[in-house]
């Protein structure tokens, strides 16, 4: 919850705080710069959970990476709150490792709650993703008041009280997990052990040190940088999907598993394209048209994105119940995660007739906004929690939290295109804009619901 809510408290003004004048505290940039840079810091993230699943398997465990990667970023979010323009670049490096870190673990260790054939574990995902809500829903609150009303460093303070109020919780609350020793499920030999520590060090060292210099000498613009992310979005799941079906510790069974894996990783890629919009090009079109007054009292423009935790709050236990009643009649996973990404296409639809004949300093009712955000929660409910399931169930057994960290690099690859694609947004009219958006996706979903006998097929005895 603590993790949700400083991470996504600080995303609910961070492309804010990019595109805002220098004068009133921000960066300078266009709105499709920032929305563009935005994507690649969250494309980031999600690339480098590949490194946090590996490490946390063969070197750190999971209770550990989650640990060590909570630290990282609650320093990360301390640095934020210095204001320099270095500053925040060193707090998003640091953010970016200790996410990376902490996601793919942290989700194992809900799969580890539960048995693979217990029928109650699609609805243990759900109430996880409940909980994390929660932080979804009040971080916007906390830290867009302060970020829009005092001043955007006083919002990052915020987030990172809040990630230190988390690491808390997660020590005293140790007990309770299950898989939470201190070694890896597959550790390293001790005498390779110092090798990869310095392998890692030694790399991160490099690559910070190349970037800088490139960046120092004028080689590497923001727009540049933001290709390359790009880039690596689109490589890394390729490169990966490679990696486990060659592999040797992956049965043939498990191999035939990941074949309808690779479709539910397509619809992921396709909803998260919209979803992760709610704190881009979805937060500036409610800062520069949203009504932001109730009964003459003005609210920060960035409380819209509380709305999506508000309901995915509300609708995940729904959802969790309706799953437990239902028992083994409930849909096929595959079925449920093509409904999400309905879903999501259809929340980027609402959008155009809320946005079309405007002309002007135009102004919209909030409530557009709000219904956008019911559709996109419920997809997201719906989505998340049978992919992140589905994964735990499908996953060759001896990369468990590396699998894991598979599923967010469809993520990646989702913030990595949307890097690119963001740069449309005040290019293309808006009604034009959200058309094509939902309407890929909508596409999208309508392939993954033809292709329903063959996931079934394909991924028995999972449902």
């Amino acid at each position: 919850m603590w993790e949700r809510f400083s991470y996504l408290g600080m995303a609910a003004i961070l492309t804010l705080y990019f595109s805002a004048s220098v004068a009133s505290g921000g960066m300078g940039m266009s709105s499709g710069t920032a929305a563009s840079v935005y994507s690649a810091y969250s494309t980031m993230i999600y690339l480098v959970s590949i490194a946090g699943g590996w490490l946390a398997d063969r070197v750190l465990g999971s209770y550990r990476g989650v640990l060590y990667g909570g630290i990282l970023i609650a320093c990360g979010h301390y640095a934020m709150a210095v204001p320099t323009a270095a500053m925040t670049w060193v707090g998003l490096g640091l953010i970016i490792v200790g996410t990376g870190l902490l996601k793919p673990n942290v989700s194992t260790l809900v799969g580890k709650l539960y048995a693979t054939d217990d029928e109650r574990r699609d609805a243990g995902f759900a109430l996880y993703y409940m909980g994390i809500n929660i932080g979804a829903f009040l971080g916007p609150l906390v830290t867009g008041w302060l970020g829009q009303k005092v001043g955007y460093h006083w919002g990052f303070s915020a987030a990172a009280i809040g990630m230190t109020f988390g690491l808390a919780q997660y020590v005293l609350g140790r007990r309770h997990l299950k898989g939470n020793r201190h070694g890896a499920e597959s550790p390293l030999p001790r005498a390779t052990m110092r090798t990869t520590w310095r392998a890692v060090a030694g790399t991160a060292v490099f690559v910070a040190t190349l970037l800088g210099g490139m960046a120092w000498g004028g080689l590497l613009t923001m727009s540049r940088f933001v290709d390359l992310v790009t880039i690596a979005s689109v490589l890394a799941p390729i490169g990966y999907f490679v990696f486990l079906f060659r592999n040797d510790r992956v049965t043939s069974a498990e191999r035939g598993h990941l074949k309808p894996y690779l479709v539910l990783f397509g619809g992921s890629v396709a909803f998260n394209l919209v979803l992760f919009q709610s704190y881009s090009t979805m937060n500036l079109l409610a800062a520069d048209h949203a009504q932001t007054d109730l009964l003459g009292w003005h609210f920060p423009s960035s409380w819209y994105a509380s709305m999506l935790g508000v309901f995915e709050v509300a609708l995940a236990p729904v959802v969790a119940g309706a799953w437990v009643r239902l028992g083994k009649r409930q849909p096929h996973a595959s079925n449920k995660l093509a409904l999400g990404v309905l879903l999501g296409g259809l929340s980027f639809l609402i959008m155009v007739p809320a946005t079309m004949g405007r002309t002007g300093d135009w102004i919209m009712s909030g409530w557009w906004l709000v219904v956008c955000y019911a559709v996109l929660g419920l997809g997201d409910v719906l989505l998340e929690t049978t992919g992140m399931s589905a994964t735990t169930k499908l996953a060759p057994k001896a990369f468990a939290s590396q699998s894991m960290a598979l599923w967010f690099l469809s993520l990646a690859l989702a913030n990595g295109i949307s890097a690119q694609t963001v740069k449309l947004y005040g290019t293309l009219s808006d009604p034009s804009y959200f058309a094509l958006n939902g309407g890929v996706v909508v596409a999208v979903a309508i392939g993954i619901m033809a292709l329903a006998p063959w996931l079934r097929r394909t991924m028995a005895p999972v449902h």
